[in-house]
């Protein structure tokens, strides 16, 4: 059995692929003769995935009991079928025995630190070598589940099959836009640092800020114009502060031709200001009929507001707030870098790309009591990459540009969208001239799907602080620090290493060409500086196996979604606003074991998390405080520990390439 405190749940809670609720199925496994497949799968290291989509060497299918999902999450097998029961118990690596065959040769049982499937990744997630994707499963989607037909879905099954295999031998999940403008030498434009907002009140003990989503024309690329979607017209949006333990409170009003939905991407918040995909602000005149259509834009919505392809949601999915909203922001929650961002349902991609994400930070005593660099040697980054037409508007591959009818991207595009211009604040290849002094900069990945390794030349050590969710314990020195979308890193860099003159540059060893430079420092002068990184930072304990109430399984990959379609699903599920995949009470912690086929950053709503292994392994210093989102390389295992607390309801997870979120790589689960 597994260690104290782990109890695993065979449910609909972690169910994998193909196990409950008749998902999307993976039916690679029967395809290969025994010898053959054990002779490919020993050339690949990898494991042979069952049709649940979890690892099994002997190819068995997990739970095809014909089970009802219930509205709690929980699964109610037909009467006499035990099939999907839990007959064998736990192995030490936290699956049901009976359902992985997770056994060595011997026929023991084997745990984290045995490899029976020779899978180093311990994804499950076995590619055949220039046969395509494994996952092509018969059943039709329901009218609830028929997402992804549409976009770059549909518009990828030709050569939908070898996606997830082209990408996962990749450094990134996504394909390059590139633009058609004529692009600025790097270093050539001041870092801009966004404005902080100023709250319109402070009565009560409570902030409260007055945001309007408004479309403006600003100068990113010199001598032309972009039209930004941003927070008071700005891109980034302006900078909230915020005090740990005092409410906040932020209306926003939006004057965009669209819906929109803010998500404070790493708050503790109720489930009504969470921004949650469907809870939406519609603009002045944005109206629907009965068929869920925008009869005032006159295109094709979404969802309740209209269509997702072949999805069309009830009327009752929605909740709709009329031209503003108010978002209620306790921040019972420690000192952090958080930022906002749209969260719209199949939008989030395209409306996060024309602007619409900002900081918000968190401050606290501990903190504040810290001799870390403050003030203007405080310095928010917002690291994106963006593409440009010729007359300098934002170029991106919308399947329909109005953003008001059909969701999705073109083509090549399905993995994820890539810019040919590193902004940084919504500055091209900015310079940032520097005392030579420490300065804390808290460094966001705000792109749809690129990633970054960040490293400075000529070398020095960039030493991290912080991470999504807070302080580290303690520092951690780093010759590179590597973020997946959305992802923070607070880092303090000494220029007092260099002598006054000296130009220091932070790269991206992960780009090419243009994308590897990303911002320069210029070392101007000389100064005092009474800053420190001390050796602790923070009070985090660890939290342990005993903690853990519950271990769930989480597979994200590319399913097909029949008639040849692909879809980015969790579990083999795309996105429903009725299915819950986990039910976690209150106040506990669970274990989620995240697998995936491609880069996947994984992102909980409410929850923080502390990343227990990788494939099996402690994780590297940086990454033992606490987070909110993980970066899941191709065919790893993650193990987070997430604390559930806070709030009762319903919350997300999904992928964070905005690209996959859009295209339902989301899921539901409910705090009770």
């Amino acid at each position: 059995m597994g260690a104290a405190g782990d109890r695993h749940i065979v449910s609909a809670d972690d169910a994998g692929p193909g196990a409950l609720g008749r998902p999307l199925r993976d039916r690679g496994h029967r395809t290969a003769g025994g010898a053959q497949r054990r002779r490919r799968d020993a050339v690949r290291g990898g494991t042979r995935a069952g049709g649940c989509g979890r690892p099994g060497t002997q190819g068995v299918q997990a739970g095809r009991a014909d089970a009802r999902l219930a509205a709690d999450g929980a699964v109610r097998p037909r009467p006499g079928d035990d099939r999907g029961a839990d007959r064998s118990g736990d192995g030490p690596c936290g699956r049901p025995a009976h359902v992985h065959r997770c056994r060595d040769r011997s026929g023991r049982h084997a745990g984290p630190g045995r490899r029976p499937h020779r899978d180093p990744a311990g994804s499950g997630g076995r590619r055949r070598v220039g046969g395509g994707d494994p996952v092509s499963g018969k059943r039709r989607l329901s009218r609830r589940g028929f997402l992804a037909v549409t976009g770059g879905a549909a518009a990828a099954a030709a050569g939908g099959g070898t996606l997830a295999a082209v990408l996962a031998g990749r450094e990134e999940s996504g394909d390059l836009l590139s633009s058609r403008a004529r692009l600025p030498r790097p270093f050539t434009t001041a870092l801009p640092v966004p404005a902080v907002a100023r709250p319109v009140s402070r009565a009560g003990g409570v902030d409260r800020y007055e945001i309007v989503q408004r479309a403006a024309d600003v100068e990113i690329l010199p001598g032309l114009r972009t039209q930004v979607w941003g927070y008071d017209g700005q891109f980034p949006g302006p900078t909230i502060v915020g005090r740990s333990g005092r409410g906040t409170l932020v209306t926003v009003r939006n004057e965009l031709p669209v819906p929109t939905s803010t998500h404070l991407h790493g708050g503790v918040t109720p489930p009504g200001s969470d921004g949650y995909p469907t809870d939406i602000v519609v603009p002045d005149g944005w109206r629907q009929d009965t068929h869920g259509r925008s009869s005032g834009s006159g295109h094709g919505g979404h969802g309740g507001h209209g269509g997702h392809g072949g999805m069309k949601m009830s009327a009752d999915a929605w909740t709709v707030s009329e031209q503003a909203k108010e978002y209620d922001y306790p921040l019972d929650q420690q000192a952090a870098t958080l930022w906002y961002h749209d969260h719209r349902m199949d939008f989030s991609a395209p409306q996060v790309w024309r602007g619409l994400a900002g900081f918000f930070l968190v401050r606290d005593d501990e903190e504040q009591n810290l001799p870390l660099p403050e003030g203007d040697r405080d310095i928010p980054l917002m690291i994106c990459d963006r593409a440009f037409e010729e007359d300098g508007s934002f170029r991106y591959p919308s399947l329909d540009p109005s953003l008001k009818g059909r969701p999705g991207v073109e083509e090549p595009y399905m993995g994820g969208v890539m810019g040919d211009v590193t902004l940084v604040n919504g500055a091209p290849w900015p310079e940032l001239e520097v005392d030579a002094v420490r300065y804390r900069f808290r460094v966001l990945n705000a792109s749809n799907a690129r990633r970054y390794r960040l490293k400075l030349e000529p070398g020095g050590p960039l030493t991290q602080v912080g991470s999504d969710s807070g302080l580290l314990a303690g520092p951690a020195d780093l010759q590179a620090v590597t973020l997946a979308p959305a992802e923070r890193a607070e880092i303090v860099i000494d220029f007092s290493r260099w002598k006054p003159g000296t130009a220091v540059t932070l790269v991206n060893t992960l780009g090419k060409g243009g994308m590897r430079d990303v911002i320069r420092f210029r070392v101007a002068r000389r100064a005092r500086d009474s800053s420190h990184v001390p050796a602790r930072l923070a009070d985090i304990r660890p939290l342990a196996r005993t903690d853990v109430a519950a271990t769930r399984w989480f597979d994200f990959r590319l399913t097909s979604a029949g008639g040849g379609a692909k879809v980015w699903t969790i579990n083999g599920y795309p996105f429903s606003v009725d299915r819950y995949l986990a039910s976690p009470r209150l106040g506990s912690v669970e274990r989620w074991r995240l697998t995936s086929d491609v880069h996947h950053p994984v992102h909980l709503h409410l929850a923080h998390f502390q990343v227990e292994a990788r494939n099996g392994r402690p994780p590297a210093a940086h990454e033992r405080g606490w987070k909110d989102t993980v970066d899941v390389r191709p065919y790893e295992t993650v193990d987070v520990l997430a604390r559930f607390h806070g709030y009762r309801g319903r919350y997300m997870f999904h992928c964070h390439n905005l690209e996959h979120e859009d295209m339902a790589m989301m899921a539901n689960f409910r705090v009770v």
